[in-house]
């Protein structure tokens, strides 16, 4: 077995609470409130500003020019195609481009982006890439699971999310960083295995917070 897929089995139910979580269920039957997906897109918006950073510090430490490169596209795809199809919806919403850019955010978004940079400059870039994965391999499962079942009738938005995040380049890219953390972990000491497994569960355990995030409207108290 490999060690995604071991590490995965591990936490298999933290992944399964995340594609029976209501606001994902809600997505594929369309019965999302919409105010909570806007919620959700606005704060996913300030998430992937962080996460292409990440990306790019992710480039820079990268061991070889290939994954180098492999990072240097993720960042481009995350800054042209992920983020424009958020403003799209944010058009849609009436939220401008500056509204969009000005979302404050969350408490549980504000501490999983911390999470990523933190890792991306203390730990090792094993460790960092195990970190990165849950959120593009977590999308993607939730994707093709979604569009498995049959895209919601009458919810265009939310059909329009299902077949981004289902697309086979997304799945393909998700299926490379797998390969890379396979290939990281082979070479890694035990202990490194172990660092690399906590960084995805915590990851993991963020994904799902975004989640109940997105679905609870949070917000600072005060």
């Amino acid at each position: 077995m490999s060690f995604t897929q071991d590490i995965y089995d591990r936490s298999l139910a933290l992944q399964r609470a995340i594609l029976d979580h209501p606001f994902v269920r809600g997505i594929g039957n369309g019965t999302l409130d919409v105010e909570a997906f806007k919620h959700f897109i606005r704060q996913d918006y300030a998430y992937l500003v962080q996460y292409a950073r990440v990306f790019a510090l992710a480039a820079a430490r990268s061991p070889d020019l290939d994954t180098m490169g492999r990072f240097a596209g993720l960042l481009h795809e995350t800054l042209r195609t992920e983020m424009a199809l958020h403003r799209g919806y944010c058009a849609r919403f009436g939220v401008s481009a500056a509204e969009l850019a000005a979302t404050m955010p969350s408490p549980t978004t504000q501490a999983y982006t911390d999470f990523l940079v933190r890792t991306a400059y203390d730990g090792s870039f094993a460790e960092l890439a195990a970190a990165l994965l849950p959120c593009m391999w977590g999308y993607s499962d939730v994707g093709l699971a979604l569009a498995a079942q049959g895209k919601p009738a009458g919810a265009p938005l939310y059909a329009e999310w299902i077949d981004m995040y289902a697309a086979p380049e997304f799945k393909a890219q998700a299926g490379w960083l797998r390969g890379l953390v396979d290939r990281l972990a082979q070479a890694a000491s035990a202990e490194e295995r172990a660092r690399m497994e906590r960084a995805y569960v915590t990851s993991s355990r963020y994904e799902y917070a975004f989640w109940e995030m997105a679905w609870r409207k949070e917000t600072w108290p005060l």
